[in-house]
């Protein structure tokens, strides 16, 4: 007979729940845990960007789900709908009630188009690509782009990946210049930010990556509606905005109070938003996120239940990166919980880190805390890196090969990095 009580049960198969799982595993290995999953593929996603460019096999950023989560602990293949924290309680889509002594709340996001209006049917279709649902169709699109307006966009915060909205295009760009397009291509980069980025170093190198490429960025456009037949984007304009590199003058349109840019393509990212099951349930605060002190990651009305990646409320940049410092957080709370009914003195200080690739064989990386304070990573003066803040090329090689494989030999396995 299925065990329906667990130790520690995990909600989400994603970064947040492998590495957490397999970090408490490694500190005791007798913890019993459970995880709840529906998927049979773990992804890695931080390269998409690069499969969007052309320069990664797609392929190699899946693996099957049974292969990452620890051997011991329970795989329980189903998808959680609905929280009972009062009774310790979470219930799954096959009708089936399971309980806990501990929660970790780790299920990532929701990507919903339908927060767009024609997003939905417009989406990795014709000339609408994202890499954030199929980067393989964004290849096909630069791939096959010949000129007119490449139109990037950058939704309202919080979605995943602080730079991935910009690293495509900076890629693209490239690729234009290569193929001999760019020079009857407009590069529009329309963001609902009012900035290029919110650690000053970091945005002082986009900026001259910006002006360097001559790509014409609007700041505080957000994308409300798309019109794939005409090919028109519509942007509501959040403040009065500086526009940079106006290579020629667009053809504008206006219709209740929206701006239309005209498009020969569009990368955008879908409005990313709660889980639907988290939205609704107890554990959230008035924006639908988890509920969760920013520096314990201890739930704030459940001692018991402990939140981290993106679905919590952290006022951070939901990354991988950022996952990595807090899932050793939440492992020595809990511990320590479990062994002595207290805390431990261990927090987390709202680091993140969004890798800026700025065209093939240069990146940026942008690590930071709450305080958005530039944080560099002492380790990169191994790689012979002076200054993360600026563009080299062994910070390529760091994203391309040696974090894809730290991801998966090490991370997961709950070692630290």
């Amino acid at each position: 007979m299925m065990n329906t009580h667990y130790q520690i049960l995990i909600i989400g198969g994603g970064t947040g729940g492998i590495m957490t799982a397999s970090s408490l595993l490694k500190k005791n290995p007798k913890l019993q845990i459970g995880i709840i999953e529906p998927s049979e593929t773990h992804w890695y996603q931080p390269v998409w960007t690069l499969v969007g460019a052309g320069t990664y096999d797609y392929n190699k950023t899946k693996r099957p789900m049974v292969s990452v989560i620890p051997k011991k602990a329970s795989w329980i293949k189903d998808k959680a709908v609905s929280f009972d924290p009062e009774h310790n309680a979470v219930e799954t889509a096959s009708s089936r009630t399971y309980t806990y002594d501990y929660l970790i709340v780790a299920p990532g996001l929701k990507l919903d188009a339908s927060l767009v209006e024609g997003l939905p049917e417009a989406i990795d279709k014709g000339v609408v690509c994202s890499n954030y649902t199929n980067p393989n169709h964004t290849w096909e699109v630069i791939k096959n782009f010949k000129g007119g307006t490449a139109l990037f966009t950058q939704p309202p915060k919080p979605y995943k990946c602080g730079g991935a909205p910009q690293k495509i295009m900076y890629l693209a760009d490239d690729h234009f210049k290569k193929t001999g397009v760019k020079k009857k291509t407009n590069v529009v980069f329309a963001s609902a930010s009012d900035i290029i980025f919110s650690v000053p170093e970091i945005a002082e190198t986009l900026m001259n990556v910006v002006n360097r490429k001559k790509i014409n960025v609007k700041f505080t456009h957000e994308l409300k509606k798309i019109d794939s037949a005409k090919q028109i984007a519509w942007f509501k304009i959040t403040s009065d905005f500086e526009e940079h590199n106006p290579i020629s003058a667009l053809e504008m349109h206006q219709d209740n109070g929206l701006i239309g840019i005209p498009y020969d393509m569009i990368h955008l990212v879908p409005p990313n938003t709660p889980p639907d099951f988290i939205k609704n349930s107890p554990l959230v605060d008035e924006t639908g996120w988890v509920d969760v002190d920013p520096y314990s990651l201890q739930h704030k009305k459940y001692p018991n239940i402990f939140g981290l990646g993106d679905a919590s409320n952290l006022p951070t940049s939901k990354t991988g990166a950022a996952i990595r410092k807090q899932a050793p957080v939440v492992v020595n709370n809990l511990i320590r919980l479990i062994e002595l009914q207290k805390l431990s003195n261990k927090k987390y200080d709202g680091y993140s880190s969004c890798p800026f690739v700025t065209g093939y064989g240069k990146m940026v990386l942008a690590e930071f805390d709450y305080t958005k304070k530039f944080l560099p990573d002492p380790k990169l003066k191994r790689l012979l890196i002076k200054d993360s803040s600026k563009e080299h090329w062994r910070l390529w090689i760091l994203k391309k090969y040696i974090l894809p494989y730290l991801y998966w030999n090490k991370m997961l396995k709950g070692k630290e990095v």
